[in-house]
């Protein structure tokens, strides 16, 4: 894919950075979650979060969590959650006032649940190698049990998703998992499309091709990898091109070392 880099990055900026504050409800697609984890967040973040899946189920108790443009929080919150007390989520996104948000919902949830488990950096998905003020990596090597994302990895330009892809597989320990949902489709979208700044913050023009997907994680070492969700009808079809939902999963080898 070509695309350019600047129109892209303001676009997404923007929408998500309005939508922070005012919900659209033309962001992805509607999905819903267990409500037994919903009753400790906070409405507003409920309410302006955007996904189009649940890769949250994927999640267990006494994970270290990395959530991937972790957006308003819900998905970071959910996970809090599931692993408890013994584990730990981080949250990752580079929007200013979605930070805000998360940030701002994060003792309500703590007063909820008994227990502070939860952070928000500020970063790029695709720079997780960037130094931060201490100049250590933003996230560091072999971390993380499970990184997760919900419809966020099509929003990353094409060209820097050779170095996500590197550092989603850096930062994961032995055994590492990841559960991303995102929009796929079943054909390549034509660069006229993916210059579309309207339909590239939408999660349209940014989707991943659907074997192309499966088979980046198949070369970093990922096995399993499959699909546990894949909506049945298109989400949206443009120009003869379908678009779908789907949950992408798959583990590296190694030995676990999570406490359930």
């Amino acid at each position: 894919m070509t695309s350019s880099k600047i129109d892209q990055t303001e676009a997404v900026e923007q929408r998500y950075g309005a939508a922070a504050q005012m919900r659209e409800p033309c962001l992805c697609t509607p999905v819903g979650f267990d409500p037994r984890w919903l009753k400790a967040i906070p409405q507003e973040v409920v309410e302006r979060d955007y996904g189009c899946g649940d890769p949250t189920r994927w999640v267990r108790c006494g994970d270290r969590v990395l959530d991937l443009g972790s957006g308003s929080g819900k998905n970071a919150f959910i996970c809090a959650q599931v692993v408890g007390a013994e584990g730990s989520v981080t949250g990752v996104d580079r929007n200013t006032e979605m930070l805000q948000l998360s940030r701002s919902a994060s003792a309500a949830v703590a007063a909820a649940i008994g227990y502070t488990n939860v952070q928000f950096i500020d970063g790029a998905i695709e720079a997780l190698d960037a130094p931060d003020p201490s100049g250590d990596p933003l996230v560091d090597d072999a971390s993380i049990d499970v990184v997760l994302s919900n419809c966020v990895l099509n929003l990353v330009n094409p060209s820097a998703r050779d170095r996500l892809l590197s550092n989603i597989r850096r930062v994961l320990a032995p055994a590492g998992r990841i559960a991303i949902s995102d929009i796929i489709c079943d054909q390549p979208v034509p660069v006229h499309l993916q210059r579309d700044p309207e339909l590239w913050s939408g999660c349209i023009s940014g989707a991943w091709q659907e074997d192309e997907f499966l088979k980046a994680f198949e070369q970093l070492g990922f096995e399993q990898v499959r699909y546990v969700d894949r909506s049945v009808e298109p989400w949206r079809e443009l120009e003869g091109i379908k678009f779908y939902a789907a949950t992408l999963v798959g583990q590296l080898p190694g030995r676990s070392s999570g406490c359930c």
